[in-house]
């Protein structure tokens, strides 16, 4: 499944030896939404916690999130198929920065991997993850990457330790009840990626 036709331009391609070119594009709120939705709202999905979120407040949330300059949202695509939902934010900015203590150059990112309807694919969200990690540091005030998965989410924790990622303590996210946005407090993992370590991992 693929959304309607946006007119948003690439940010970032990069091609990753043995899996394609991956190809990161700002999310079109209008465009992506109805398939953002059906992403979000699978039972695979339920640790983004949009799982009984509309299409309308799918969009209405990439569209407040559109309007930041701190958050930041979009799709990826392997060889032109949209595969995964990616988001980077300011830590300083966000409540994760009441968890921890924010160093200058921290990247927030948030990745869903999109539903497969062929068999698992070995390696899959690792190459994804080389795309991520240099997309995020193409920007020379990037540091360091942080990450706050669900405490539950074992799987994504355990992808984390893999790709490289040190784990840190856990914590709480703090509820945020905004008119624009509401996010209940959520028990969390940190992780963090260094700049150093991406170097080393490319060579």
């Amino acid at each position: 499944m693929t959304s309607a036709l946006s007119v948003r331009q690439p940010v970032h391609t990069q091609v990753v030896e043995g899996f394609g070119t991956v190809t990161i594009t700002p999310v079109d709120p209008a465009a992506d939404s109805a398939l953002i939705h059906s992403w979000v709202t699978q039972e695979r999905a339920r640790f983004w916690g949009m799982g009984e979120a509309s299409r309308e407040l799918v969009q209405e949330i990439y569209e407040d999130v559109d309007r930041r300059t701190t958050h930041h949202a979009f799709m990826v695509s392997r060889d032109g198929e949209q595969v995964a939902l990616f988001q980077t934010y300011d830590c300083a900015e966000d409540r994760v920065s009441e968890c921890y203590e924010v160093r200058p150059g921290d990247v927030g990112v948030h990745l869903l991997i999109g539903p497969t309807t062929g068999p698992a694919e070995h390696g899959f969200t690792g190459s994804l993850m080389t795309a991520f990690i240099g997309f995020v540091f193409c920007d020379e005030a990037a540091r360091r990457v942080v990450v706050e998965p669900d405490a539950r989410n074992t799987k994504a924790i355990s992808l984390m330790e893999r790709t490289g990622f040190v784990l840190g303590p856990e914590v709480v996210l703090p509820e945020i009840d905004l008119p624009e946005v509401y996010l209940p407090a959520k028990p969390a993992r940190l992780a963090f990626f260094t700049a150093s370590g991406a170097a080393r991992a490319t060579g």
